[in-house]
């Protein structure tokens, strides 16, 4: 019996010194931006960085406890959300909740970059069916041009990056991406601008147009000369009907000679 009682406070013993369940999580941020930790603290617990305890929360009762984070850490009492506001390098590292009433701990590797560079493009060559465009940035990052849905050219680290863009392909969207790990910057792209399609396509409608004229003066043109034709066709007929009609009364006259010699005498 006291076997069993000791070998049952053993249980029990091993049961509370065991470790807490633990998740982890990698979170990344930008210099200057925010961060919110996504695993909620409602009750007794602490936010701790990799060297002290930050914060603590009891009894919806929030409190630093580290001056450098004063002004920029939040605890929703709500959700029981922790959020952290400017953010420096320095902030990279490791980040704990610690909850202590459903002993679970929450780990988070916060790793903070800079902001990703800003996109700019230039026209290099420009040719009758075709262009040549780059797509620069000031600082090394991964650059993306990307037609429509589809990935046209890329690269992991790179100061620019060049793509190709024919006249056919004019009405499609183009757009240059510069991405880090935190975020990414986007650049859309009037290609028809840039590439000069719009004078291009100008000439074509002015041709267009010019050929349509010129047919449209001819087929006038023409109709005319037919138009003439048929008038000057129809008033020759119209003198010449009635010089027929006269001399078949004549001849009709000249048929009866026994009244053509009564009228003599």
């Amino acid at each position: 019996m006291e076997t069993q009682i000791a070998f049952i406070c053993l249980f029990l013993v091993m049961i509370g010194l065991s470790p807490a369940e633990e998740v982890k999580r990698n979170l990344t941020g930008v210099v200057g931006g925010n961060i919110t930790l996504p695993d909620p603290l409602l009750e007794l617990g602490f936010l701790l960085d990799k060297l002290n305890t930050v914060a603590s929360v009891d009894e919806e009762k929030f409190k630093i406890l580290e001056e450098r984070y004063n002004k920029r850490l939040d605890w929703n009492k709500n959700s029981g959300l922790f959020t952290l506001t400017d953010l420096q390098k320095e902030d990279s590292g490791l980040y704990k909740i610690d909850a202590k009433k459903t002993k679970i701990t929450f780990s988070y590797s916060l790793t903070v970059y800079d902001p990703a560079p800003t996109p700019a493009v230039e026209t290099q060559t420009v040719s009758s069916d075709s262009c040549w465009l780059i797509c620069s940035v000031d600082k090394q990052a991964s650059l993306l041009w990307i037609k429509d849905q589809d990935i046209l050219n890329q690269s992991r680290s790179a100061l620019s990056l060049p793509v190709t863009v024919r006249k056919e392909d004019r009405g499609s969207s183009y757009r240059c991406v510069a991405a880090n790990p935190a975020e990414n910057k986007t650049l859309h792209v009037n290609v028809t601008t840039s590439c000069g399609f719009n004078d291009t396509e100008s000439l074509d409608n002015f041709e267009k147009r010019t050929y349509w004229i010129a047919g449209g003066i001819c087929s006038v043109f023409l109709a005319l000369v037919v138009v003439g034709v048929w008038v000057i066709k129809q008033r020759y007929l119209s003198k010449k009907k009635p010089v027929r009609q006269t001399q078949g009364r004549f001849h009709k006259r000249r048929g009866n000679p026994i009244y053509a010699n009564s009228l003599q005498g």
